[in-house]
């Protein structure tokens, strides 16, 4: 998955390399994608290097090529068993926070942790109201996007429009109870309409310092 940036350089890269036969020069990369240096291209470039969709050659001016193609706007398959996935922001095990909609960097996960039939998505845990589902502060949450789950998983959830929070979700008629992990925290009960679901919690990955 590619920022939109990052999207608009490789798609006038992939076009200019097909008509000339060589990469264009970072001013007119520059003119293309409407930036106001060339700090911004080198940026970009070195994304896209990183990521592993060009490559420059060393020592030639004006050559790069084109590694790899993403595969659709959720993931990019790196091999068989390690895709990226959108990191869209945090999200809060504890009080609800602002949500964040649009994707700020990517995480690698292991394929067999989602399906190919659906969207996922990470975002970074904040809080400890889920300590005893072993969701911890600083832990990455990975979702798979669905408008439902079934009762007793725990899911993202966006309240009233604004923020979003990690619980786990008990449907009562009309209303949606919102169920912590941890003792210290307290459910909350919310009318259906003032909530949405944004996804079931698929896994958690885990940095160690």
């Amino acid at each position: 998955m590619l920022t939109k940036k990052q999207k608009q350089l490789f798609d006038y890269l992939k076009r200019y390399i097909s008509d000339s036969g060589i990469s264009p020069s970072f001013e007119e990369m520059k003119i293309a994608l409407n930036l106001k240096s060339k700090s911004g291209i080198h940026r970009l470039i070195t994304s896209l290097e990183d990521r592993g969709f060009i490559k420059r050659l060393k020592h030639k001016a004006r050559a790069m090529e084109i590694i790899k193609y993403p595969i659709d706007n959720n993931v990019i398959y790196k091999n068989n068993n390690v895709i990226e996935i959108a990191l869209i922001g945090s999200i809060a095990a504890g009080n609800p926070i602002e949500a964040i909609n649009s994707p700020n960097d990517y995480i690698s996960v292991p394929s067999s942790m989602i399906s190919a039939q659906y969207k996922h998505f990470g975002l970074e845990v904040k809080g400890e109201s889920m300590i005893d589902a072993g969701i911890i502060d600083g832990d990455i949450a990975i979702i798979k996007h669905s408008p439902t789950v079934s009762n007793g998983k725990i899911a993202a959830v966006l309240i009233k429009g604004d923020s979003v929070t990690l619980k786990k979700i008990k449907i009562l008629d009309s209303l949606v109870k919102l169920i912590p992990a941890n003792p210290t925290f307290k459910e909350k009960t919310y009318f259906e309409t003032d909530i949405e679901i944004q996804g079931e919690l698929k896994g958690i990955i885990r940095k160690y310092n």
